[in-house]
């Protein structure tokens, strides 16, 4: 299925920022996701939803540059001419993930690194992007520690001193503090509290307002895709069975397993 819609209303670039064709992703006979494509523009949130096994994840996996799909087309517009992220060298493509993308893993421990301090994770985002002034890498990354409800006095402490939801913290802190242009992520509320989860999606939302920050975001969580997300993809045995507008989708599923999934959430 085909998602091809007219860019929001952000005053920003016109073109999307990622354009994905044909993304399908095969192990042996069963299927990981097939025939997915879509437009995601500047400023704008997507929620890929579904059960376990739905498929939503391997395509965040081949979207992000993290595996290799078996068939189609990633086109990241970043500056310059569009770049097809699985034609570039293995090296470029790690650059663009450490610079211009942000990826949120739903293990925190795979989006950070266990041996330096929880301020040196931040830190390192930023020299990734240039900085090099240590008193001001340390001032951002307490910042963006204490945003995500880190206490200051955590900042020379390892990720494994860390509980697993402060760890997911972190790994956000991590992925934000540079202020990437698109970022994907992977149930990234799972292990938060409701309280530090509103206050995560609530920042997430401000940097989606105000520097075009553009997301991929992966989640079981109908709610949480109600709050973050303005488009809604549905998936089932690797296939989009069901897109559209967040709300309309949500509260008029059309596609039987939709309607599912949103009786479920009632019934609870």
């Amino acid at each position: 299925m085909t998602l091809h819609v007219a860019p929001p209303e952000t005053g920003l670039d016109p073109y999307p920022i990622l354009s994905v064709a044909g993304i399908s992703r095969f192990y042996g006979e069963r299927i990981g996701c097939a025939g997915v494509s879509f437009d995601l523009w500047p400023g704008e949130v997507l929620g890929i939803v579904g059960e376990s096994g739905s498929g939503k994840s391997t395509l965040l996996r081949c979207l992000a540059g993290i595996d290799r799909p078996d068939a189609g087309q990633v086109l990241f517009h970043g500056q310059g001419a569009p770049l097809d992220i699985y034609a570039l060298a293995e090296q470029d493509r790690r650059r663009l993930m450490r610079t211009q993308w942000g990826i949120v893993h739903q293990n925190p421990r795979d989006g950070l690194r266990m041996d330096v301090s929880a301020g040196g994770n931040v830190g390192e985002r930023l020299m990734d992007n240039g900085a090099r002034h240590y008193g001001r890498i340390r001032e951002s990354a307490l910042d963006w520690l204490q945003r995500v409800e880190i206490a200051a006095a955590r900042i020379d402490d390892r990720p494994r001193q860390f509980s697993g939801g402060m760890q997911q913290r972190l790994q956000i802190a991590r992925v934000l503090v540079s202020q990437p242009r698109l970022v994907f992520m992977d149930e990234p509320t799972g292990g938060l509290d409701v309280s530090v989860q509103a206050r995560l999606l609530d920042l997430l939302r401000v940097l989606v307002r105000d520097l075009g920050l553009a997301a991929v975001i992966v989640t079981h969580d109908l709610a949480v895709a109600r709050l973050l997300t303005d488009r809604l993809m549905v998936m089932k045995d690797g296939h989009v069975v069901e897109q559209g507008l967040t709300d309309q989708v949500l509260d008029d599923p059309q596609h039987a397993y939709t309607q599912l999934l949103t009786s479920a959430v009632l019934s609870v």
